[in-house]
């Protein structure tokens, strides 16, 4: 007697999970390749482009910026920032971190940073410019 087997379950590979958004994040002369989450929060961000930003100094891991838009969207507690990720805080506070560490804040996730070495010293103490575009 022949038994027919379930079909094996299919494995989501990464060529087959939606394509991500890719931006350049220009912080010169280093420039860093970020990828864009899908969500409405970065479509939102992403219509923005190129956008050239004095970014502030935050708690020694942080840059941010008001923007003049909010982009607001669905926010969560990551419960650890990790380096290179780039979010939206309070709907209107665009957040580059540079650092690791745990949070007890909510934010609307845009992407990160595909390859974070030389991003804290780029970066450095103080305000900083950053330019965010299209490649």
């Amino acid at each position: 007697m022949l038994v027919a087997l379930p079909a094996p379950a299919a494995n989501v590979s990464e060529s087959s999970a939606p394509a991500m958004t890719s931006i350049r994040v220009r912080i010169s002369p280093k420039v860093f390749t970020a990828r864009l989450y899908e969500n409405p929060t970065a479509t939102a961000f992403n219509a923005l482009l190129p956008l050239t930003l004095k970014m502030s100094d935050l708690n020694d891991s942080e840059k941010v910026i008001e923007l003049r838009e909010e982009l607001s969207g669905e926010v969560a507690n990551p419960g650890t920032i990790q380096t290179g990720d780039l979010m939206i805080w309070s709907g209107r506070s665009l957040v580059l971190f540079y650092e690791t560490f745990a949070t007890p804040y909510r934010y609307a996730k845009l992407g990160r940073i595909e390859d974070v070495t030389g991003l804290a010293a780029a970066v450095g103490p103080g305000s900083v410019m950053v330019t965010f575009e299209m490649p």
